[in-house]
């Protein structure tokens, strides 16, 4: 029974051996980040689609009804509604929305190249705040790794031929509010209490309607209403995708976090930046090449992929003389 698994249990996870349960919801977390950026994007550039807030909205209305609508059918189980539940969120809901506001934004004024450069400044973040606020330790080698990120993303900064101020902040922004959320998520994710649906179903339920309010006053929803391509099929098609890609992202988020910790979350998207990275010059047409960014980008990416196979073998060691792994081949049934 659903019960039984906790609030947000996967029945499936105790089915899956040690190890296979964190590199699948990394894989499956970096396949949606993947592709959410490529989709948003084409919505906000090649369609110009002006109101960036309405799509966090649509994303948000999304979570909502998948969520409800897996509860009602009992495939899903979370927590009923209760006056407890805000004050077991905060400050989540918050988290997430800056952190969806200043995603959709930054995407919208930057390259793919610096977009996913800049976003590794993450991954410093979510060390300190994993020290800070979960009181983890980390070995030097993975520190090492975390200095070669953020060395390669301020050379290439440094020497970004097509500098966007407003971009810049939104994405450093985009960065503390990931870093944030992703903590702040593994710390509120007991299964006794609200579990992984609840966390994402209650945080969606508290800012769409806060951000449908600040999508009225600043003229944003007006745009999102006027905007010449609602008679686009395709256009329609591709928002939707990027409302279920939206839900997608928060839910494999949430699950890596589970099944990791928020720091291997934020090194699986240095790994999906790779290949964004290498397409964004390629395609977008808004790259602008110079040798310095690209050696710097180059230094992100190498660090960003040894930070990656460091903490992903570590988590795939047995932990435990008991492991299951440790166990000779012919006593295992």
């Amino acid at each position: 029974p659903a019960r039984a698994n906790g609030a947000g249990a996967d029945p499936a996870s105790g089915r899956l051996p040690p190890g296979m349960a964190q590199l699948l919801s990394a894989l499956f977390y970096g396949t949606c980040s993947f592709l959410i950026v490529l989709v948003n994007k084409a919505l906000l550039t090649t369609y110009g689609f002006p109101s960036p807030i309405v799509l966090g909205i649509g994303q948000m209305a999304a979570t909502i009804m998948i969520l409800y609508v897996s509860k009602l059918n009992k495939i899903i189980h979370f927590p009923d509604f209760d006056k407890k539940i805000p004050v077991k969120l905060f400050p989540l809901p918050l988290l997430y929305v800056g952190n969806h506001i200043s995603g959709l934004s930054s995407t919208s004024k930057l390259s793919l190249p610096m977009f996913t450069v800049l976003r590794k400044f993450t991954i410093p973040l979510t060390l300190l705040l994993e020290t800070i606020i979960l009181g983890k330790q980390y070995p030097l080698n993975i520190i090492i790794s975390v200095f070669a990120i953020v060395l390669g993303a301020f050379i290439a900064a440094g020497s970004d031929l097509a500098f966007n101020l407003e971009g810049y902040v939104f994405v450093l922004l985009n960065d503390i509010f990931t870093a944030a959320n992703g903590v702040y998520t593994k710390q509120k994710m007991d299964p006794q209490e609200l579990g992984k649906y609840g966390v994402l179903f209650y945080n969606a339920c508290f800012m769409i309607v806060p951000t449908l309010i600040l999508s009225v006053s600043t003229g944003d929803l007006r745009q999102a209403t006027e905007f010449n391509q609602w008679k686009n099929v395709l256009f329609i098609i591709q928002f939707l995708l990027s409302c279920f890609l939206g839900f997608l992202l928060m839910y494999s988020t949430v699950l890596c976090s589970h099944y990791n910790s928020a720091l291997t979350t934020a090194v699986v998207g240095a790994i999906k930046n790779v290949s964004i990275a290498y397409i964004g010059m390629l395609v977008g047409g808004d790259y602008v090449f110079s040798v310095l960014n690209f050696i710097g980008l180059n230094i992100c990416m190498a660090g960003g992929l040894r930070y990656s196979f460091l903490t992903l073998s570590s988590q795939l060691k047995p932990k435990q003389p008991v492991d299951e792994e440790n166990i000779p081949p012919d006593l295992k049934s």
